[in-house]
């Protein structure tokens, strides 16, 4: 039978139900929101564990259907193909406050699809799946420890908080903060903001917890209404007689490894123990653990040896405060930084941090270059895009070049996020920004290293930046009820750590902060602690990019290209485009830019140089360009009539210049003075009510000398003078005509 719970969350109805779809899925949920959000959940479990592995296999997708908000894809793919980023970034979302909560030693492949159903495109449903995914595993017979939810969080013009905030909220309040947890404590934390303060932060995830309560208890609700009795499902248990065998023969193999300071070699020392290795220590003392360590479907060994090195690490750092390679706890590494390091890209900034070192080039293009987005959100254009690559000789191995994975979209969306709230607005610099961060060595925080290089090349490429942005890594590690809050963690302290907490800003506040952790939450206390040190990391970081550079550069590359804008009358962007385009490419082709229209009348003029955007804009200002009574335009004769002669002032505007008013002598004939082709000076003096305009070239030859012949003989209209004496002859004597 269908069953539902229903609540309140940020002013609107949030229900969730199960019983009607999905039904020969372990367990399954649909979570309606609001009037217009509708996401389902399904989630399935192998009836076996994978074999030979020594991590849990989840595999979470967050399935965009076009339909969900009444589209069509555009292109000629008309079928939904791989995931869009926010679609990679949605299931991220899902995966990380989720995969802590399994059963340790785990090992049944689990697949989480959340299916959006129907959209708001103006509200996320990203929480939402995260909602609907927790309780379909609550409702399944699934192992799962503690029930989760997540919401996002905003702030009004008042600046007080909201649940779920639309779109355009984001920008009214500055900040943007999705929190995931359970009952007892938070689980994931990812979003940013317009230079956010700790307490503001803090402030944020307490209130999301609130509201997280109120909906993982009616997820319980629901699952003692409908739920399935948990199955027993195998948990991989290391033997322990083999546990105490290696603890006892490897403790001072793995303490004497923790303890080396260069990444490599500790690395190289810890590949040292390995199976082939007990075996050897074994020799024929106890056929039956020499049996368990050779079998290769069997990985007691291996976690053995990782659970000794987490509990070596935790000795280390929250007993004997030091680290693996000499620091303290709130030590950050050596830096140096260099900018312009490549001649020919816009802006380069190499930023290196111990071991960890990141090349970023930013490159600049015209406002058509910005990425258009075809999705199921309202999510407007980019015009800053952030990249980031992770090459496996980053850390010494090999291994295919591929498509960037959800690793790399994740960090480089992270990085991004970072610096969009100190960029130029559009209006003061028109320019599409690319950056690239390549990591050339990575032992941890590359993503923080890649907000420090796009600074750097940001900077060097001449943008300007309002603030310098500094990204750093933050570390848990728990032993008992003591821990220690780490800055600037390793690769190793990540992999074997409790968190893995990333904070950037500048030296004002908070722009993007992502927090995953590995145990079943953390305190709101924890978290204030790793901020308040992060603070201290990060003003230390920027005081070494000022020393870098200083402030952004006043000119920009002379390879970057020239930008003009300018603004023109809506009505009047016809005249520039012209019939089926044929007038703005004729600008195009003449000048060699780059010409974008919006819809508002901005118009941009992109060019490798100044000299052809200059021409350009004369042109467009030319074609748009209103006729006022008074003013003095040079003309191009177009038709000749027996009353006077129509010339062309402007593109596509023409007047006539009435036969009295071609010279301020009587003229017999037009073609006397004037032929088609010619180009003259003439002045307006009406437009009448039909819009009608009148020109005079008399006016603008008034005061000239009453003897001149005023045929005209060149290209600019210019009265000659009589080649004979005297004034006889009447009016076309002495007169001569252009060849």
């Amino acid at each position: 039978m269908p069953e539902s719970v229903s609540l309140e969350i940020g002013g609107r109805q949030l229900t969730i139900e199960t019983g009607e779809l999905a039904k020969q899925a372990n367990g399954s949920a649909l979570v309606r929101y609001g009037d217009q959000n509708v996401v389902l959940a399904a989630v399935t479990a192998s009836d076996k564990p994978r074999e030979g592995i020594d991590f849990f296999p989840l595999t979470c997708d967050f399935e965009e259907k076009m339909y969900a908000a009444g589209k069509i894809p555009g292109g000629y793919i008309k079928r939904e193909g791989r995931p869009s980023e926010h679609g990679i970034l949605s299931a991220r979302q899902i995966d990380r406050p989720i995969r802590p909560l399994f059963p340790d030693g785990f090992r049944n492949d689990v697949q989480i699809v959340t299916t959006v159903l129907s959209i708001d495109p103006e509200l996320d449903a990203d929480v939402l799946a995260v909602c609907a995914a927790g309780a379909a595993l609550a409702l399944s017979d699934i192992p799962f420890e503690k029930n989760v939810a997540a919401v996002r969080v905003g702030r009004d013009e008042d600046g007080n908080f909201i649940c779920n905030p639309t779109l355009p909220q984001y920008e009214t309040g500055g900040m943007e903060v999705v929190v995931a947890g359970t009952s007892d404590a938070v689980m994931m934390v990812e979003g940013g903001g317009k230079e956010i303060s700790e307490d503001d932060f803090l402030g944020a995830v307490e209130f999301a917890h609130g509201e997280i309560k109120k909906i993982v208890t009616a997820i319980n609700k629901l699952a003692k209404k409908a739920g399935k009795e948990k199955r027993e499902f195998p948990l991989l248990v290391v033997d322990p007689v083999l546990r105490a065998w290696v603890e006892t023969n490897f403790k001072d193999d793995v303490s004497k490894a923790m303890r080396i300071v260069d990444k490599t070699e500790r690395k190289e020392a810890f590949a040292k123990l390995t199976r082939a290795e007990a075996l050897d220590r074994l020799g024929d003392g106890d056929p039956d653990l020499a049996a368990i360590v050779s079998d290769p479907k069997r990985p007691d060994f291996d976690k053995i040896i990782k659970t000794m090195e987490e509990d070596e690490l935790r000795v280390m750092v929250v007993d004997e405060k030091t680290r693996p390679d000499g620091r303290k706890p709130d030590e950050i590494r050596p830096i140096w930084c260099k900018v312009h390091y490549v001649p020919r890209v816009h802006g380069s900034g190499v930023f290196t941090r111990g071991q960890t070192q990141v090349f970023t080039a930013a490159t600049l293009g015209s406002i058509s270059d910005e990425q258009r987005l075809d999705g199921i959100m309202a999510i407007p254009n980019k015009r800053y895009m952030h990249y980031y690559n992770f090459p496996p000789y980053s850390v010494g191995e090999t291994r295919p070049m591929r498509a960037p994975g959800r690793r790399e979209i994740g960090h480089g969306v992270l990085a991004e996020r970072s610096l969009v709230p100190v960029l130029p607005p559009e209006d003061e610099f028109p320019y599409t920004l690319r950056l690239i961060s390549e990591v050339l060595e990575s032992n941890g925080s590359s993503s923080m290293a890649s907000v420090c290089g796009s600074t750097l090349a940001l900077m060097d490429a001449g943008v300007p930046l309002r603030k310098h942005v500094a990204g750093i890594a933050m570390g848990l590690i728990l032993r008992g009820k003591k821990h220690t809050v780490l800055s600037d963690i390793q690769g190793l302290e990540d992999a074997l750590g409790e968190m893995d907490f990333k904070v950037a800003g500048t030296v004002d506040g908070i722009t993007a902060i992502q927090m995953d952790i590995k145990v079943q939450g953390i305190t709101i206390e924890i978290m204030r602690e790793a901020l308040a040190q992060a603070k201290t990391g990060r003003l230390f970081i920027i005081e070494k990019l000022k020393e870098t550079i200083a402030e952004p550069r006043a000119e920009l590359s002379s390879f970057a290209p020239r930008m003009i804008v300018m603004t023109i009358d809506p009505e009047k962007i016809k005249d520039v485009i012209g019939p089926g385009g044929k007038i703005i490419n004729k600008i195009i082709a003449d000048t060699g830019v780059k010409i974008d229209i919006e819809n508002d009348g901005r118009v941009f003029i992109a060019s490798p140089d100044g000299a052809g955007a200059e021409k350009a804009k004369k042109m467009v200002e030319a074609l748009t360009r209103d006729v006022k009574v008074g003013e003095t335009y040079m003309g191009t004769v177009t038709r000749l009539m027996n009353f006077g002669a129509f010339v062309a002032v402007l593109p596509g505007k023409e007047g006539l210049v009435h036969i009295s008013q071609l010279a301020p002598n009587r003229v017999e004939r037009v073609e006397d003075v004037v032929k088609i082709g010619d180009e003259i000076m003439v002045k307006v003096v009406e437009i009448d009510s039909q819009g009608r305009i009148n020109l005079s070239r008399k006016a603008v030859l008034a005061g000239a000398d009453p003897n001149a012949d005023y045929t005209v003989s060149g290209r600019n209209g210019a009265p000659r003078e009589r080649t004979g004496g005297g004034g006889g002859g009447g009016a076309g004597a002495g007169r001569r005509r252009r060849e």
